[in-house]
């Protein structure tokens, strides 16, 4: 089987029901990890940077090669790939709602790191997400068939 295709059982009613193989599932979770601690070390840079950004161009130059900044950059660059590749092994619809839990990392890492107020509101739709993302996560990841496969 290829890397992050999903796995085809037969039920009883002939229909062949998709389940989510392991290779897709670590690659969520690099998705999401990338993207939470991607974005929290970009935040994280960006605050404690030490030049005036409206300064100089060369300010945006020394920001960018930052520690902070470079390590955000880097995972977000791999949080891109991985990302493109999940999307070739399953739908849309399926990708962006279950790896959406990074919404909710990122929260509790702004409450906890950046001392940000999050208010009722924001916890509200930080729950919604969890709840939209714990259903769609019981769907079926695959609904199409892949461009090629049935000689198109």
């Amino acid at each position: 089987m290829a890397a992050g295709r999903m796995v085809a059982e037969r039920s009883e009613t002939g229909v062949a029901p998709r389940r989510i193989d392991f290779k897709t599932r670590v690659l969520t979770a690099v998705v999401v990890i990338a993207n939470v601690l991607g974005n929290f070390s970009l935040s994280w840079g960006m605050k404690h940077q030490v030049a005036k950004l409206a300064d100089s161009p060369l300010a945006y130059i020394q920001t960018i090669f930052s520690p902070w900044v470079l390590l955000g950059t880097t995972l977000l660059i791999l949080w891109l790939l991985a990302r493109m590749t999940l999307l070739s092994w399953a739908d849309l619809s399926y990708v962006l709602p279950v790896t959406s839990i990074g919404y909710v990392f990122t929260a509790f890492l702004g409450k906890y790191f950046f001392g940000e107020q999050i208010t009722w509101q924001r916890w509200l739709g930080t729950a919604a997400i969890t709840v939209g993302m714990i259903l769609v996560g019981l769907t079926t990841p695959n609904t199409t068939a892949r461009v090629g496969a049935s000689g198109q």
